[in-house]
């Protein structure tokens, strides 16, 4: 704050006080500073028996600088060595003496003014210094802020933030602490010979009459001291948030002198323009001002209620406007939350009437005489002077006493007296308030509130409570505060009516005049310029074509959309089930704006999402189809919605997405709205039943200002908000995208540098012709003034740029610097470049009839000029399409090479390069993106009457920029910038100079061109090669072009790439809402040896030039200063506003928005504190009892202005759509057989049989070649006739697992489903009766004895209550005694066989769900799953019957799953036929067979016999009904299916239906006929393989039905391959080599925590080349194995036999082996078997057992050691510890 506040106090004591005190509460660290009246009490004697001294004045008396503190010792710092320390120089050795500079050009910058410096070593003499004039006080001595701005004019340096820092600079040597007060004493300037002189000396103390004054009002200062220790009071509440605006209490050179600090009056003027806005809607009346008879000025009072009731007003009551602003303000304060009523020990209490009168008469005392007062501002005050007066450690300092209406006449009588007639307190003799306010209207009339602002009437009586009224009798501010009483519309329609009114004419005839009596069309009338100014067009530059894709950064916002939509669908809500889906489609809703309507529409049409969506068969999709899915959200909608809602309830498999542009316009209650009206539709559309309870309607709200749908009542979930990210984090680009987003708060920090012109500024001129004309025609409202003010300065400027006017030098001081540079800039720009590009220029009028008005004198003046080919003058009317004349449209075609004859823009993207000057209409921008040729946008029209942050922030966003990440923001006129079209005048008239300056600065010649034209060229010839090539791009797919990037091209040495040739293929330039800034392809750099005349064509280009620059904003003063004001927490003053016309603050207790927020926190804070007004359309989202009512199926995505959303939500629905067939599709393994031969085959079957022959398949060979893939990395099993192919490379299993090949399928109808599947079908099967509660099952125990086992196994069953009928229980106690199977004969079921599914690790991704895979087909579905596992299996499936595994399995491989599904199903079994006989039936006659499927079987497939080439998709019920319908089926052990693979049956010659051979994956058991023939339970790998070579040799028959073909998912997750090997010593894996499996028995090995089966499968599969040597790579002498298969890797063959008797074996005779291997050898296994086979020398033998005993038994009973040679060295053990028990081998070589 300054040196003295708004308020304009004297320089009495009690003036004094109170500023120490204000000064000593924003600077002090604690909560309490020193109260005011307590200062006056504690040191009134003190002050009485002062000397006079402190009221001298003494130049040179220090007590009267900022602090009464006595003289402090000072030892100046050292300065640094080397520098120079003569007086009257600085420390760089420049002189800096008056005498010396007194001729020398100095370089002031803008701002800053010469001030002479006193020096105690040099008293005759002054130091030049430039001091900022801000931190310097008027002629009256007020206004000074605090603190120090300076530049040494010696050296040059500047930036010196302390007047210690700049002394220590300059050389003063002083003795005592610098103060600017005593050595700033004189303004320096320059007389008429241009020497420079000393002048005024600087008034640091006001007028000089403190004494007098403080003598005048000593009485009321004793009056008040009696009242003193009853009544403390904070003052330094009083000053609110808007203090702050000045510079920081610890200043550092960071902060700039150009920041947003002013004077208290200034920050109050910034902050007080904008919460009109905020209670507009409170007002009760609104009443036409009447005029004063016989004078041309109005007395139109406001009349604010505070407290009791208002009388009734007779007479000529349209002068009086009733506002209840105060009262709603008053009442809101007093509102104490409910968490405050009972705090602490005692209740607190709000603030009482009295003390609110008091702090809001204080108020009214700051603000200066151009202010307007703020409700928030004054709401603030109030909360914080409550919370402050409310802390322990005020009540203990204070002792603080209510105030009592008795005391509140003299304090507010003393609070008005320190501003003069400002504020006029009436409370003397007034008893009632209608006495009051007939007093107040007496002195009105009479005059003798001529100069007073603001009126408080207060009314105490004993034993009643005090009234208070508010009457702003101020013009300035009863324009404003009446204005701010009108709705936007209501606004609109009142500057309609006035247009026609007398006064608005004579207002346009007033400022037609130019002076002299001569008016604009008399200067006009007579010239007669040819019509075309313009040369031919010529080719040195011209508009290139690239195409780019989307952002990363859109990307990355894109799948945060699509991540919120699946965290939807997973959640248990099931409020989407995104696999019931399809397809995707959907609607945009836009605002009733064509051009935003042919935008959105040009952005989708580019983007390829409809060619991806399958909108159209047509490659190209044509902008008419693209427009079907766009809808303006006018009258027209209602039909498109509803057609959409009757879509969406006849497509279930189509998911709706409902996506609302601009989501922040339209937010009306239907209920309040006109049904002529496009208000409310979307209340009445987007809310209704139809679309909240449509499961397949999506809704997103897109919008930069989400403030609106942020409130109490909002139907959005907070967490189903998506936040557009910060591109850059602490200067590093998050996202490689090269580009930098410029907004707001970019425009903000351009105003807080002092190094150059702000993008942001006002336009000082402009304001004083405004502020005159307002008083002279106070009926109109501001906006008519501003318009046509604005109008004629761009008349006038037109005139004078033109060049036309032979004394167009007289009319500069008609205009303004700011409007005559825009002018200029406009007309020079195309004249320069010859290509003719140019820029834009936007009007921003709010209200159509002054815009239409605006449009038709602007194109009446340019006509007259002969400049209407110069420049086109554009309507932006949101209601109808852009029209712009045929030769600009001609223009802008051979800017992009388009031969269409019939195009025409329909955008304003389109406009790129085009100079022309744009009148957008409208109450409110309607999400219109503007091209990059803006380069300036021109709001000095917008009202600043009702203000909140989202309409502030909206008209701000219209220059919203993306630059190029490596071009910082434009602070310096660096190389190449844009400085060609700047006077140097320019840059040294700024906005808060006077008008006559800025007449000064504007002469130019008639070229129009700037005196550094020629320097500024001679710079640009080494621009960077962003001048030179720039690229806009739209988002859009990689393989639809759908951006037009706009490039300088040179026409020599560059290839002119292909241009569209009509408007079917041509797309957009230079889009700002969804472009990139930079070029995609990054330009190929110039030479530096390039020469000037080869680059001096795209030097004289402006509009390229500028394409780096964002565009310059112009505002009214008011809301200037209210933007770059900022609040105590450092945001701007605007994010403290209501945020939206249509909410309001839940109460006046909240806290303020911190500077750390994220856009979350924003949300939740908006979500907290504001809720919707009546009319909002959220005010009925409520429901008792419940704390939120959040729709399930609603997004909300926000972000700036222009970033990029539209590009983004383009890109999610392609996402989303490529997601939703990708949920249709899974990645089956697609791999074809291995080890096949062509090998002239018999014609065993028909090609078209439905089922095998038992006798046919009796005499078809066992193939025992393993030809599925996924056994690529096992050793190949013998067989007579087989030769491997040479070119096979096999691979290790590590390797297969990894690179298998899958093939990308879409799910039938039939397939099998993981957990992730829901739909309306599979909610019984999953567990959804209604008979049943869900998760209702029953644990069952279930024992049974095997031999093998050793012991009873006791197993569980899960069985849920829907599935007790396929089991039997026991009478009497209920216990399980068997499975229920159906008997042979039946056909009841539909499907026989029960079906196992062996499971583990797949929760969620194993694939249970079979009611679509069984068509609905009522089945017996057992899942086998591992004991540590069953709860998660039951959680995930509670409708499924589980069979548990008991404990000692659950370390156990597969092998040890499908032996206990078998033996158990044998079991069973036996007890249904037991069962039967008892029942009396036939006990034989029971099916015994069984399914063993994998977890990860999803489709079947069946040869069409018709098309024998081909595959259909089956069902798994007809797969099992038929082979369970097969002839004989009972004489076959094992069948099973083919695997599936892409090539099918394309290239087999003959065609087999069946087969025997391996069969994998999905098998049907014989369990009866297989009895004697088991799993190997300790198997991990390879155990089907095991068992199907045991399971033929024992004679039973394997078929493979070849018709049918199973395919299997890909699922990475779990499965009974997933095996880690890891140490004992931790439970982290660890790399361990397969050597490190075995180890020599007595070894001190590092033991593995692996069962040692896994281990020795392991190792024998990866080092078997060492174990058997002479095996490697040696097909036709193969390991001889017995009884068993082992994988010995894929170069080893081995030869399975059996010993068991009536076996069936291949014939060995003549065959030598490599090696043998003995696996746990039986007793049928003799030495005169072993002795059958012939052996090579030196080959292998592996004896495996279970412990050293074993082996030495088995080498002695089958005298080995005859035929073998052993060493001790070649006994091995698995690396187990003894109580794992490990196995033991020994190894040995044929002698």
């Amino acid at each position: 704050m300054g040196n003295s506040y708004a308020g304009q106090l004297r320089s009495t004591r009690f003036e004094e006080v109170l500023h120490n005190s204000i000064e000593a509460s924003l600077r002090s660290n604690t909560v309490v500073p020193r109260p005011v009246f307590s200062q006056l009490y504690l040191e009134t004697e003190q002050l009485f028996m002062q000397d006079g001294r402190a009221f001298n004045d003494d130049e040179d008396d220090e007590d009267d600088s900022e602090s009464n503190s006595p003289p402090i010792p000072y030892q100046m710092k050292p300065p640094p060595e080397g520098c120079c320390t003569t007086d009257g120089f600085c420390q760089a050795g420049k002189d800096l003496r008056l005498s010396s500079l007194a001729s020398v050009n100095l370089d002031v910058p803008p701002g800053f003014m010469l001030v002479g410096v006193k020096s105690p070593s040099l008293p005759d003499n002054l130091l030049v210094c430039a001091v900022d004039h801000r931190f310097l006080p008027d002629e009256r001595g007020r206004n000074a802020l605090l603190g120090f701005s300076g530049n040494c004019m010696g050296c040059g340096e500047k930036g010196f933030r302390y007047f210690t820092e700049f002394s220590n600079h300059i050389n003063l040597k002083l003795s005592t602490q610098p103060k600017k007060q005593k050595h700033l004493k004189y303004q320096l300037y320059r007389n008429n010979q241009g020497i420079l002189v000393k002048g005024a000396p600087i008034c640091w103390r006001g007028n000089g009459k403190k004494l007098n004054y403080y003598k005048d009002k000593e009485k009321h200062v004793c009056a008040i001291l009696t009242l003193v220790k009853f009544v403390v009071f904070p003052f330094f509440n009083l000053i609110g948030p808007h203090v702050n605006a000045g510079p920081p209490k610890k200043r550092h050179k960071g902060w700039s002198p150009d920041s947003s600090a002013n004077s208290l009056t200034d920050s109050a003027v910034k902050s007080a323009q904008t919460s009109v806005a905020s209670s507009k809607l409170s007002a009760t009346s609104v009443i036409t001002n009447g005029a004063r008879s016989g004078t041309n000025t109005v007395c139109v009072q406001t009349l604010c209620v505070c407290h009791g009731p208002l009388p009734q007003l007779t007479g000529n009551t349209s002068d009086v406007l009733i506002s209840s602003l105060l009262r709603s303000c008053y009442l809101s304060s007093q509102t104490l939350p409910r968490v405050y009523q009972h705090y602490g020990p005692s209740p607190i209490q709000p603030l009482s009437a009295e003390m609110q009168i008091l702090l809001t008469i204080y108020y009214l005392v700051q603000l200066g005489p151009e202010q307007v007062p703020l409700i928030e501002d004054l709401e603030q005050i109030f909360m914080r002077s409550w919370r402050e007066s409310h802390l322990t450690e005020i009540r203990q300092f204070q002792h603080q006493q209510p105030l009592t209406p008795s005391q509140l006449p003299w304090l507010a009588q003393l609070a008005a007296s320190s501003c003069g007639e400002s504020v006029v307190v009436m409370e003397e003799d007034v008893k009632t308030l209608a006495q009051g306010l007939q007093q107040m209207f007496s002195r009105l009339m009479d005059g003798r509130l001529k100069n007073t602002n603001y009126v408080v009437i207060i009314v105490t009586s004993p034993g009643q409570e005090t009234q208070s009224c508010v009457v702003v009798t101020g013009k300035h501010q009863c324009r404003a505060l009446a204005e701010s009483m009108f709705s936007p519309n209501e606004g609109l329609r009142e500057i309609s009516h006035q247009l026609h009114t007398d006064a608005a004419q004579e207002l346009i005839h007033y400022c037609n005049s130019l002076g002299q009596g001569k008016s604009i069309s008399l200067w006009l009338v007579y010239l007669d310029f040819p019509q075309n100014l313009l040369s031919c067009l010529c080719g040195f530059l011209v508009l290139r074509v690239n195409w780019c894709e989307v952002r990363p950064i859109q990307l990355a916002v894109a799948r945060k959309l699509l991540s919120h939509v699946c965290a939807i669908a997973d959640s248990s809500t099931q409020n989407l089930d995104l696999g019931s889906f399809n397809r995707v489609s959907f609607l945009i809703l836009v605002p009733p704006s064509e051009v935003s309507f042919q935008q959105t529409v040009l952005h989708l049409w580019s983007s390829g999402v409809l060619q991806e969506l399958g909108s159209s068969e047509e490659e190209v999709v044509s902008q008419r189809d693209a427009e079907r899915y766009v809808v303006k959200m006018d009258q027209s909608a209602q039909s498109r919605i509803d057609k959409l809602i009757q879509e969406a309830q006849s497509n279930s498999y189509t998911l709706y997405i409902l996506v609302h542009d601009h989501a922040h316009w339209d937010i009306s209650s239907m209920s309040y709205s006109c049904t002529d009206s496009s208000l409310g539709l979307v209340d009445r559309l987007l809310n209704s039943r139809q679309v909240k309870d449509a499961t397949n309607i999506l809704i997103l709200h897109v919008t930069s200002f989400p403030f609106a749908l942020q409130t109490q009542c909002t139907r959005i979930s907070p967490y189903n908000e998506i936040h557009w990210p910060s591109a850059f984090s602490n200067d590093v680009d998050l996202y490689h995208e090269k580009t930098r987003y410029f907004g707001v708060s970019e425009l903000l920090e351009s105003t807080r540098s002092g190094s150059s012109l702000p993008l942001l500024r006002y336009d000082s001129s402009f304001e004083s012709m405004t502020s005159t004309l307002e008083e002279r025609f106070p009926k109109l409202h501001s906006a008519v003034i501003r318009t046509t003010v604005l109008i004629q300065q761009y008349c006038v400027a037109l005139m004078a740029a033109s060049g036309k006017i032979s004394s167009s030098h007289n009319l500069h001081k008609h205009t303004s610097v700011e409007t005559m540079e825009i002018v200029q800039s406009l007309l020079t720009a195309a004249q320069q470049c010859p290509a003719h590009h140019g820029h834009m220029v936007l009007l921003r009028i709010p209200s159509l009839a002054l815009a239409s008005w605006a449009h038709r004198r602007l194109s009446r003046v340019r006509r007259q000029l002969g400049l209407e080919e110069c420049f086109e003058i554009i309507l932006g009317n949101p209601s109808q399409a852009l029209t712009i004349s045929q030769t600009f449209t001609d223009q802008i075609r051979s800017f992009l090479k388009i031969q269409d004859a019939e195009w025409v823009p329909h955008t304003y993207l389109e406009l790129e390069a085009l100079p022309c000057i744009l009148i957008l209409s409208g109450a409110e921008p309607l999400g219109e993106s503007l091209p990059r040729s803006l380069k300036y946008c021109d709001l000095r029209v917008i009202s600043s009457s009702y203000l909140q942050r989202t309409s502030l922030e909206q008209e701000l966003g219209l220059a919203a920029y993306l630059v190029k990440a490596e071009s910082r923001l434009p602070h310096n006129h660096g190389p190449g910038s844009d400085v060609i079209e700047s006077d140097a005048e320019k840059l040294s008239s700024t906005d808060n100079e006077e008008e006559e300056g800025q007449e000064n600065g504007m002469m130019r010649n008639k070229s129009g061109n700037s005196p550094s034209k020629v320097q500024t060229q001679l710079q640009s010839q080494t621009s960077s090669q962003a001048y030179f090539q720039t690229t806009y791009c739209f988002q859009n797919q990689p393989q639809v072009p759908s951006n037009l990037p706009v490039q300088l091209a040179q026409p020599q040495g560059q290839s002119q790439s292909s241009f569209l040739t009509n408007a079917q293929s041509y797309n957009l330039t230079a889009s700002q809402q969804q472009p990139v800034s930079q070029p995609q392809i990054p330009p190929k750099p110039f030479s530096e040896s390039s020469s000037p005349r080869a680059s001096s064509p795209h030097l004289s280009c402006s509009w390229a030039r500028g394409l780096s620059r964002p565009p310059s904003v112009l505002l009214p003063r008011a809301l200037y200063d209210i933007i770059t004001a900022s609040d105590s927490s450092g945001l701007p003053r605007c994010t403290s506003f209501l945020p939206h016309i249509s909410v309001a603050w839940a109460s006046s207790f909240r806290p303020q928005l911190s500077k750390m927020m994220t856009c979350t926190e924003q949300s939740l804070y908006y979500r907290q504190w504001t809720v919707p007004r009546s009319y909002h359309m959220d005010s009925t989202n409520r429901t008792e009892g419940r704390t939120d009512n959040f729709h399930p199926r609603r997004l909300l995505l926000s972000g700036p202005p222009q970033v990029g959303k539209t590009g983004a939500y383009l890109h999610f629905l392609g996402l989303l759509s490529r997601m939703l067939i990708r949920l249709m599709e899974v990645d089956i393994y697609d791999e074809e057989d291995i080890h096949c031969t062509q090998v002239e085959e018999v014609q065993y079957h028909p090609p078209n049989a439905p089922w095998p022959k038992t006798e046919v398949i009796k005499t078809m060979p066992f193939d025992y070649t393993i030809h599925d893939s996924k056994y690529d990395d096992i050793s190949i099993v013998y067989c007579p006739g087989f030769k491997p192919r040479a070119d096979e490379n096999p691979m290790r299993q590590e390797d297969v697992y990894l690179r298998r090949r899958t093939s990308r399928i879409k799910l039938s109808k039939y397939a099998a489903y993981n957990t992730y599947h829901h739909c309306e079908q599979c909610h019984q099967y999953l567990g959804f009766n209604p008979r049943y509660q869900m998760y209702e099952s029953t644990l069952h125990a279930f024992t049974f004895t095997h031999l093998l086992l050793g012991e009873d196994i006791q197993l569980y069953f899960i069985i849920p209550k829907s599935k007790e009928h396929h089991f039997s229980f026991s009478q009497t106690g209920g216990q399980l005694e068997s499975m229920r199977l159906p008997l042979t004969s039946d056909r009841v079921y539909c499907i026989k066989s029960p079906i196992f599914t062996p499971t583990t690790g797949r929760h969620e991704h194993g694939l249970f769900n079979l009611f679509h895979a069984m068509d609905g087909a009522s089945h017996l579905h057992i899942l086998v799953v591992k004991e540590y596992e069953m709860a998660v299996y039951k959680k995930y499936w509670p409708n499924h019957i589980m069979l548990v595994l008991p404990t000692v399995f659950n370390g156990a491989g597969i092998g040890a799953a499908h032996f206990l599904i078998k033996e158990l199903s044998y079991h069973n079994l036996e007890l249904e036929r037991s069962r039967r006989l008892e029942g009396g039936g036939p006990a034989g006659d029971v099916w015994p067979f069984i399914i063993l499927a994998d977890d990860s079987c999803v489709m079947w497939n069946a040869v069409d016999n018709e098309k024998l080439r081909s595959e259909r998709a089956v069902s798994l019920k007809q797969v099992l009904q038929h082979m369970e319908g097969c002839p004989d089926l009972a004489q076959y052990g094992l069948c099973g299916i083919r695997k599936w693979n892409s090539r099918g049956l394309a290239g087999v010659k003959q065609w087999e239906p069946f087969s025997r051979g391996h069969v994998h994956d999905f098998l049907l058991l014989n369990v009866d006929r297989s009895q004697n023939v088991q799993y190997d339970q300790n198997r991990f790998t390879c155990h089907d393989v095991d068992f199907t070579l045991r399971l033929h040799s024992a004679g039973l028959l394997v078929c493979k039905f070849n018709n049918f073909s199973v395919m299997k998912k890909q699922i990475a997750i779990g499965g009974y391959r997933t095996f880690i090997i890891k140490t004992k010593m931790t439970d982290v894996s660890t790399s361990v080599g397969p050597s490190q499996y075995i180890c020599a028995p007595d070894s001190k090995h590092l033991f593995l925590a692996s069962p040692p089966h896994l281990l020795l499968e392991k190792y024998l599969q990866h080092t078997s080349q060492k174990l058997f040597p002479l095996s490697t790579k040696n097909y036709t002498h193969p390991v001889l194995s017995v009884d068993c298969y082992l994988n010995l890797g894929p170069e080893v063959t081995v030869c399975f036999v059996s010993s068991r008797p009536h076996c069936v074996n291949i014939n060995t005779a003549g065959l030598v082996f490599s090696g043998l291997l003995l696996c746990f050898p039986d007793t049928f296994v003799t030495s005169g078997f072993l002795k059958k086979f012939t052996f090579l020398k030196g080959a292998t033998l592996c004896v495996i057992g279970a412990d050293r005993s074993s082996l030495r038994q088995t080498v002695g009973r089958l005298e080995l050691e005859e035929q073998w040679r052993f060493r001790l060295s070649d006994e091995f053990k698995t690396a187990n510890a003894k109580e794992d028990r490990p196995l033991f081998f020994l190894t040995g070589k044929h002698i």
